[in-house]
């Protein structure tokens, strides 16, 4: 059982979990990132709750907690409204441009950080995730107990899942269409790819006419839903990257992607009940 961080959540974030390379703490930290300032003001703890100081020695592999120097970020101007909500989960109908939890630029912007701010809940955590750029049903554990039965049912596939986009690119194929692909998503590279090898991602996709697609994946890679629509030849409207990559202004809202995760379906883990939330948005064309 991992061990809980020494430092609480704070204003809906919680602590930076930092592996150390061994020796004085305060060098490493000058060495690292140029200041060693936090370890002489004492913002920095080990792994037992005490605090770190300027003559604070620690072995390579020990980690040390403390709270992150937040970028700046451009608000996101959209509400985060709460479909559902009882003693073990949160489920939510995500906004275009309103990251799933903290991750690069985007920290405080996002729905986790949101929602444990504004509900007083600083154990919740995601049971699955939707990209960025995508809205729709999310859904969110309030206790870290019961965390791993809901990202487990997610893992296995145990989630009906069902989503809605737009593509303004004429088909020039039959549907429906099961796509099955290998696809790979490497770290700091914006795209995904698509290589040869055991497919580990499988879409089914029905055309809906006037543009409008159905889309039910039976697996979650990164970026799949929108990589297998522009392999199809019908990239989803508003994909800054799909097929091509786009520069888009961070402080641009003004073409969401036309991609919505309409529903989610499972029985409860906790609790056994049938569950089925759908979003309440509609499929942006424009």
């Amino acid at each position: 059982m991992s061990r809980l961080p020494p430092l609480p959540v704070r204003d809906g974030l919680g602590p930076a979990r930092v592996r150390v390379q061994g020796g004085r703490l305060v060098d490493e930290f000058q060495r690292r990132w140029g200041s060693g300032a936090k370890v002489v003001a004492g913002e920095v703890f080990c792994a037992d709750g005490t605090v770190a100081d300027e003559a604070t020695v620690l072995p390579a592999g020990a980690v040390v907690y403390l709270y992150r120097d937040l970028p700046d970020e451009v608000p996101v101007p959209f509400d985060l409204p709460v479909l559902f909500r009882d003693d073990d989960i949160v489920v939510v109908d995500k906004p275009h441009f309103l990251a799933t939890m903290p991750r690069g630029r985007h920290v405080v912007e996002t729905a986790l950080v949101r929602l444990r701010r504004d509900l007083a809940l600083p154990e919740l955590s995601p049971a699955h995730r939707l990209d960025r750029l995508t809205a729709g049903v999310l859904l969110f554990t309030t206790r870290r107990e019961i965390r791993g039965a809901y990202q487990s049912m997610f893992a296995r596939a145990e989630v009906t899942k069902t989503y809605l986009a737009h593509s303004s690119v004429e088909p020039e194929r039959e549907f429906p269409v099961t796509v099955r692909s290998r696809i790979v998503k490497r770290r700091g590279v914006l795209q995904a790819v698509e290589e040869p090898g055991e497919p580990n991602a499988e879409t089914f996709v029905e055309y809906m006419g006037d543009g409008r697609y159905r889309l039910s994946p039976r697996t979650g890679r990164t970026h799949q839903l929108r990589l297998h629509m522009s392999g199809l030849g019908v990239p989803i409207t508003g994909d800054p990257l799909y097929p091509t990559v786009v520069d888009v202004d961070p402080a641009d809202f003004s073409t969401p992607l036309a991609l919505l995760a309409h529903s989610l379906v499972f029985e409860d883990p906790v609790s056994g009940v049938h569950r089925e939330f759908i979003s309440e948005r509609r499929v942006a064309e424009t």
